[in-house]
């Protein structure tokens, strides 16, 4: 395998409200390596999510260490972890967050206008080609309220592509589609990973899971194997059961 990506080691996410601990992850070991396509999943409230987050600096672990790109992210300040998130990072979310008021080519572009040094010219040309390799060049004057879920999430990813990062992160990326549009959003991803993408996803639906070319699970918040999360759902199967039976 080649050198990691992303490293982390021991990481752990707590928070506290009301004098209450509740831990989101525990003791999370990780490598994603350039290249690879990886999946995570596993059943609501688990960590994903939060894992995700942290990945994209978004957020910041309560302990261990994480490492992108051979940087200790607990070395970088705000400004240069904004400066990482928006050329190292690319983000596919759920609910699209395209901004209504942008055309398609607008809401590409934007990524890059906060890039130092690049022309005009250099962004129209990338995000351009950014919307050519979701097959959405075509609806570029078109606004987000006059476009389908399958095509705002087309423009989505495009939106993430536009700046060459370095891995992309996809949360749920099929969660607002129909199966028909999740299916060819998870194609796209597919054809972006043949085409040397790096991509880790979080997914309830392990269709899409079996998309990667490996797979992540978690429970309680923590990475456990495949045979292992089958067997504590059960058990969590079995216990709310009893409780709904009040055996």
């Amino acid at each position: 395998m080649t050198q990691p990506l992303i490293t982390l080691r021991d990481v752990g996410k707590m928070y506290l409200t009301e004098d209450v601990e509740t831990h989101a992850l525990s003791g999370i070991h990780l490598d994603i390596a350039k290249g690879e396509y990886v999946s995570i999943s596993g059943p609501s409230g688990c960590g994903k999510s939060t894992l995700l987050a942290i990945l994209g600096l978004l957020d910041s672990p309560s302990s261990g260490s994480y490492e992108i790109n051979h940087r200790s992210v607990a070395q970088i300040g705000a400004n240069e972890r904004a400066r990482i998130r928006n050329k190292e990072i690319g983000f596919i979310f759920q609910a699209f967050n395209l901004i209504g008021d942008l055309n398609v080519f607008e809401n590409v572009e934007l990524p890059l206008t906060y890039r130092p040094g690049l022309s005009k010219a250099e962004r129209k040309q990338r995000a351009q080609a950014a919307l050519d390799r979701v097959g959405m060049a075509h609806r570029l004057k078109h606004f987000p309220s006059q476009l389908s879920g399958g095509q705002q999430q087309r423009v989505a990813v495009a939106r993430a592509l536009v700046g060459d990062p370095s891995i992309l992160l996809a949360d749920e990326p099929t969660g607002n589609l129909d199966s028909k549009n999740g299916e060819a959003v998870m194609q796209l991803l597919h054809e972006l990973h043949s085409a040397g993408a790096t991509i880790c996803m979080v997914t309830h639906d392990p269709r899409y899971a079996d998309f990667a070319d490996r797979k992540v699970f978690m429970f309680d918040g923590r990475i456990v194997d495949e045979a292992t999360l089958q067997q504590l759902r059960h058990e969590e199967d079995t216990r709310i059961r009893k409780m709904a039976t009040g055996a």
